[in-house]
């Protein structure tokens, strides 16, 4: 240390662009991209086991917060991410459709577990087999119940989707066809 510089130390990869001497320029896209992948705000939907599994996610030893999930957000409104970690009943699914409804865009979805990715071990006549079934999901975490290590590397493909989602994405016809497919408007 004769040079006593700091150590300077970056967690996250600047996009592509051109830097000089006091600037640095990139697309808006990129930026936006970037900032929305370290900013991520979970709505937990923990309904059963994967619930206790995602609590686990948030402790000092997977420390969710290194991802940008530093904040669980229990209000729809101010919430990003969907996480559904468990069973969803039939007379559950109506309500998990007016969480989602009520969600900004841009908004991601992620399956927790079998059994909301498609019911699983309870093929009866009251589990929706898979929330899919209602809402548009974008990471299918798989298990019975899936390991903190997993959620999070379900957590790391939104982000990999967020940091490269086009801004405009949201407003073409494909999406909104999608959308319409599940009766959201």
């Amino acid at each position: 240390m004769s040079d006593n510089k700091p150590i300077i130390r970056m967690d996250a990869e600047p996009p592509e662009g051109f830097e000089g001497e006091g600037f640095f320029a990139t697309k808006l896209s990129s930026v936006i991209g970037m900032a929305r992948k370290f900013s991520l705000w979970p709505l937990p939907f923990a309904t059963s086991c994967c619930g206790i599994e995602f609590m686990a996610v948030l402790n000092p030893t997977y420390d969710a917060s290194r991802f940008g999930m530093e904040r669980n957000s229990f209000s729809p409104r101010q919430a990003d991410m969907l996480m559904v970690c468990g069973t969803i009943s039939k007379k559950l699914g109506p309500v998990l459709k007016q969480v989602y409804t009520q969600m900004a865009e841009p908004r991601w979805v992620i399956a927790v577990g079998a059994c909301a990715s498609s019911g699983g071990i309870f093929d009866t006549y009251s589990v929706l087999q898979g929330i899919d079934k209602i809402i548009p999901v974008d990471v299918y975490v798989p298990g019975c119940p899936p390991r903190p290590e997993q959620i999070i590397e379900g957590v790391m493909q939104v982000q990999a989707l967020c940091e490269n989602e086009s801004i405009r994405r949201r407003d073409l016809p494909e999406y909104k066809n999608l959308l319409e497919s599940y009766g959201i408007n």
